[in-house]
C-alpha cells in the first residue's frame, strides 16, 4: 500500500493575520454562538406562526407579495436604474464566495417574504415551496409525514432558491440526480414584469432547463413544485472502513453502491464516502427503515442530532479502528448530520468544539450561523482563507474518480475528503452542465442509457502544507483545480471561490441555452450574466455597466443575426 509522494515547499513565516485566524475562536464562541442562538430561535418562532395559516392563507399572502415584485420591477428605469438583484445582505449567502457584485449601483427586489411551505400535495406527492424555505424547515414539516424530498441537502440553512438556481446534491443523488432534477415546476418573474411557470413540457421548457446554475440572472424565482418521495422513521447506516492506496480507494467507493454487474435499480438508498487520509476510507450505505425495525432486539439506534454526540464526521472515522457496523439513526437526523460540525470545517474555526465538555456545554447552540461568521470576518481575515483554506466542490465523470483523488493530493493534500455519487441526465437539450458526449454508448460503472454516474468531491479545510507552516498559493492551486476540471469534463459550483477566466468559465459550462433564455425573455441589460455575478473581485459601478454593455451588445448582435 504506497502513497503518492507531496511534493516538498519552503516554510512560510507567519504574518499578523495567522494570529486572527489562531484566535478568532474568541469572537465565534462570544459573539457568533450567541447571536446565532438567538436568531435561530427568532427564526424558528416566525416559522411556526407561519405554519399555524392555512395553506389558502399562504398562498393568498403569496400572491399579494409576487403582484408587490412585479409592481417593483415596472417601476425600474433601465436608463437610470442599475441591474437588478436581490435585497438581501451579501454576508446572507450560504457559500465561500464573497459576494461583491453589489457593491455596485443595483436595483433592489425585496424577496423576503419568500419563506413559506405553500402546500404538500399528498395525491400529487409534490410540494410547493418559495425560495427562501431552507432544507430545515421543509424537513421539519415532511418527515413527520413520512414524507421528504428525493434530495435533501445536509445543511440546515441551505434554501430551495440558492439549490435551484446554483446546485444542491445529498446521498440519494446516485438514484434521483441533483436537487434541480426533482423539480417540478418553476414560477419566475421575468425582467418585464410578467409571471410565468415554467415546465419541463410547456411554452416556458427552455427556461424551466436553463435556471439551475443560472445564479437567479435568467429571472426571479419566486416558487417552486418540487417531488416529494416516501420515506420511513430512520435510516439504517452500515459503515465500512478500506484501506489501500487512493485508486483502490476510488474503486471501493464505486463498488459500494455500484458493483460491476449488478443492477442499476437496486443500489442503497443512500450513499456517501470519506477519506480521511490517503490510504484509509470509510464508505457508508444507507437504507431507510421502520420504527419498528429499528427498534428490534440488538439493533443500535443513534440519535446523532443530540448536541453532545460527537461530530457525525468523527463518530464515522471511528469505523478504522473498530471495524464494519451497522446502526440505526432517525431519518432527519441523519439529512442533517454534517450541520452541527459543518461538515469539518468548525475543527478548524473552533478547534475544541469536538470536545465533550464543549459539546456538552455549549454544543446545544452549534452551528454559528455562517452569515455572521463570514460578517464578523474582516477583509484581512478574508483575504486569508482565500489563500490559504479550500472549499471547493469538484462534479466530474465517476470513472475519473481515481485520477481526482491524485491530482488533489498532490495539489493540495487536503484530508478528509467528502464523495458523494450522482447521476447526470440526458436531457432533451443540453443544459450549463451536461454528460460527456456519447457515454451511453460505452457505459462505465454506474452509467444507465439515460444517465452517467458522477461523483462529487468535496474539498473543505486547510491543505496539508499549511498546515505544516509551508508555502501555498491558494488562488494558482484553484486555478490548476479549474483548469484540470476543463481537460476531465468536469464543473465547479459556483458558490466557491473561482479563478475562472470568462473564456474559461464558458469552455467549463455550455452556454448555448443560457444565452438563448438570456435573449428570449430580455434579461440583457436587467439581470447581471453569470459569469460577471460569480467572478472573484470586487465590482464597481463602471466594470458592472461596462461589462454587461459588451455582453448586451454581442448577444443583440447575434439575436438580430438569428431574426
Amino acid at each position: 500500500m504506497s502513497t503518492l509522494p507531496a511534493p516538498p515547499r519552503p516554510k512560510r513565516k507567519k504574518i499578523w493575520v495567522d494570529y486572527l485566524v489562531q484566535f478568532r475562536w474568541i469572537i465565534i464562541v462570544f459573539v457568533a454562538l450567541p447571536l446565532s442562538c438567538v436568531i435561530y430561535f427568532l427564526s424558528y418562532l416566525e416559522e411556526r406562526k407561519t405554519e399555524k395559516k392555512t395553506y389558502r392563507q399562504r398562498q393568498k399572502e403569496h400572491e399579494e407579495n409576487v403582484h408587490k415584485v412585479v409592481k417593483r420591477l415596472q417601476q425600474r428605469n433601465p436608463f437610470k436604474d442599475g441591474l437588478v438583484c436581490t435585497a438581501r445582505k451579501p454576508y446572507i449567502v450560504v457559500g465561500m464566495r464573497h459576494v461583491d457584485y453589489k457593491r455596485a449601483r443595483h436595483f433592489e427586489v425585496d424577496l423576503s417574504p419568500f419563506n413559506n411551505v405553500l402546500d404538500v400535495d399528498r395525491e400529487r406527492m409534490v410540494v410547493k415551496v418559495e425560495p427562501l424555505v431552507t432544507m430545515g424547515q421543509l424537513s421539519r414539516i415532511t418527515v413527520p409525514m413520512n414524507l421528504a424530498l428525493p434530495v435533501v441537502s445536509e445543511l440546515n440553512d441551505l434554501t430551495v432558491g440558492g439549490l435551484i438556481n446554483g446546485y444542491g446534491i445529498e446521498g440519494s443523488s446516485h438514484i434521483y440526480g441533483l436537487f434541480s432534477d426533482t423539480l417540478v415546476s418553476l414560477e419566475v418573474v421575468l425582467a418585464d414584469g410578467n409571471l410565468v411557470r415554467a415546465t419541463k413540457d410547456n411554452e416556458y421548457s427552455d427556461l424551466f432547463y436553463a435556471i439551475p446554475w443560472s445564479q437567479g440572472t435568467l429571472g426571479l424565482l419566486v416558487s417552486a413544485e418540487i417531488k416529494l418521495i416516501p420515506i420511513k422513521e430512520y435510516m439504517k447506516l452500515t459503515y465500512k472502513p478500506v484501506r489501500g492506496s487512493l485508486r483502490e480507494l476510488a474503486q471501493a467507493y464505486a463498488e459500494s453502491f455500484a458493483p460491476k454487474g449488478g443492477d442499476p435499480n437496486k443500489m442503497p438508498d443512500f450513499v456517501e464516502s470519506l477519506i480521511f487520509t490517503p490510504t484509509e476510507g470509510v464508505f457508508m450505505t444507507g437504507a431507510y427503515a421502520s420504527e419498528e425495525e429499528a427498534k428490534r432486539k440488538g439493533n443500535v439506534i443513534n440519535r446523532v442530532g443530540w448536541w453532545f454526540k460527537p461530530w457525525f464526521y468523527q463518530h464515522a472515522e471511528t469505523a478504522l479502528k473498530r471495524g464494519e457496523f451497522v446502526e440505526y439513526i432517525p431519518t432527519r437526523e441523519y439529512y442533517h448530520r454534517h450541520t452541527r460540525s459543518l461538515f469539518w470545517e468548525m475543527k478548524l474555526i473552533l478547534p475544541f468544539g469536538d470536545q465533550w465538555w464543549f459539546r456538552w456545554l455549549m454544543g446545544w447552540m452549534m452551528p454559528p450561523k455562517i452569515s455572521l461568521m463570514k460578517i464578523t470576518q474582516g477583509e484581512a481575515i478574508r483575504k486569508y482563507y482565500h489563500d490559504m483554506h479550500v472549499i471547493q466542490d469538484m462534479l466530474l465523470p465517476m470513472h475519473k474518480v481515481a485520477d481526482a483523488l491524485e491530482f488533489l493530493h498532490r495539489e493540495m493534500e487536503v484530508y478528509p475528503i467528502w464523495l458523494c455519487p450522482h447521476r447526470l441526465f440526458k436531457l432533451p437539450v443540453k443544459t450549463m452542465v451536461y454528460p460527456e458526449p456519447g457515454f451511453e454508448l460505452d457505459p462505465k460503472q454506474g452509467d444507465t442509457s439515460f444517465a452517467q454516474m458522477f461523483a462529487d468531491i468535496g474539498v473543505y479545510y486547510a491543505p496539508g502544507p499549511v498546515l505544516r507552516g509551508e508555502e501555498f498559493d491558494g488562488a494558482e492551486a484553484v486555478h490548476r483545480l479549474e483548469e484540470w476540471l476543463i481537460q476531465n469534463h468536469g464543473f465547479q459550483p459556483q458558490y466557491s471561490v473561482s479563478e475562472l477566466s470568462e473564456n474559461n468559465f464558458w469552455r467549463m459550462f455550455d452556454r448555448e441555452l443560457y444565452d438563448h433564455c438570456r435573449r428570449k425573455y430580455k434579461a440583457i441589460g436587467t439581470f447581471m450574466d453569470v459569469y460577471y455575478k460569480s467572478k472573484k473581485g470586487k465590482k464597481t459601478e463602471k466594470e458592472v455597466l461596462e461589462a454587461e454593455a459588451a455582453i448586451a451588445e454581442t448577444e443583440y448582435a447575434v439575436a438580430e443575426k438569428e431574426n
